[in-house]
């Protein structure tokens, strides 16, 4: 038997954009590994399609809440800027404990 080399496809553009965006958000990018995990992992005994769901609906509810953490501290961030921007004497102060 001889082994076939597999035929190496060059990234789209699209391609490469997405793994940019991942490598600035690895903590997304662990959440779709684990979303990838859990739907081609064959090593593991066989689950029912109601264990799979859950697992996943798990992951898809993580990764939301890594998505809207990342979201909100952009936004804080640029608005911060954009205030900065229009009153530059504006200090910025913490919540008081």
């Amino acid at each position: 038997m001889t082994k076939k080399n597999p035929v190496l496809i060059p990234f789209t553009e699209q391609e490469q954009q997405i793994i940019e965006q991942m490598r600035r958000h690895p903590e997304m990018m662990a959440r779709f590994e684990s979303i990838l995990a859990i739907t081609s992992n064959a090593a593991v005994p066989l689950k029912t399609a109601d264990e799979v769901e859950e697992l996943l609906i798990a992951e898809l509810r993580r990764l939301g809440n890594v998505s809207m953490c990342q979201w909100a501290a952009h936004a804080e961030a640029r608005v911060g800027a954009e205030l900065q921007q229009q009153d530059p004497p504006v200090l910025r102060r913490k919540k008081k404990r």
